[in-house]
C-alpha cells in the first residue's frame, strides 16, 4: 500500500513539472559552412554560393563569414561575406558571394575543370550569427570536402 502511494505520488509530480515548461527545447549548436557550387565567370572572379547550414532547434541569422579559402593545395585567398540571412531550425540557406582569388587558386580550379577531375577545397575560418533572442556568437568554421564538375556547364563545379 505504502509503494503504491510513492508511486502515485511520485507520478503526480512528473506531470505536473512536465507541465511547467513549453516543450520547446533551444539548442543551440554549431552552424556549418560549405561550398555549394563554384561559378568561374568571364573575368576569372568566382561566384561562390555559400551553404550556411543551421543545427539549432532554434532560427540563427548569419551576420558575417569570413574564412581562408584553400583549393587544391593551394591559397586562394579570403573570402568575407555579410549575409545578413536568418536561417530556420535545423535548416540551410545559400547565398551567393562574388569572389577573387589568388593566381594559384585560378590555376588550379582550371586544371581541375580542364581535366574534369574532383577538386578538394577547405575553408578556415569563422562565422558570426545570433541565435533568436541571443547575442551574436562567433562559431569556428573549419570545412573539408570537394567539388566536381558539373556535366554541360562549363566553368561550374558543385
Amino acid at each position: 500500500m505504502m509503494r503504491r502511494t510513492s508511486l502515485l505520488a511520485l507520478l503526480a509530480a512528473t506531470a505536473l513539472l512536465a507541465g511547467c515548461g513549453d516543450g520547446v527545447v533551444r539548442r543551440v549548436s554549431d552552424p556549418a559552412v560549405s561550398v555549394q557550387q563554384l561559378t568561374v565567370k568571364a573575368d576569372g572572379q568566382w561566384a561562390v554560393d555559400l551553404r550556411l547550414q543551421n543545427y539549432s532547434s532554434i532560427p540563427m541569422r548569419f551576420d558575417t563569414v569570413d574564412v581562408d579559402v584553400q583549393v587544391g593545395d593551394q591559397d586562394a585567398g579570403k573570402l568575407r561575406a555579410t549575409p545578413g540571412l536568418s536561417v530556420g531550425p535545423e535548416s540551410a540557406d545559400v547565398v551567393t558571394v562574388s569572389f577573387v582569388p589568388s593566381s594559384a587558386g585560378r590555376i588550379v580550379v582550371a586544371d581541375a575543370l580542364a581535366g574534369r577531375r574532383t577538386l578538394p577545397y577547405t575553408l578556415k575560418g569563422n562565422a558570426a550569427a545570433t541565435p533568436e533572442e541571443a547575442k551574436q556568437r562567433n562559431f569556428d568554421v573549419d570545412t573539408r570536402s570537394t567539388l566536381n564538375p558539373v556535366p554541360g556547364l562549363d566553368g561550374v563545379l558543385r
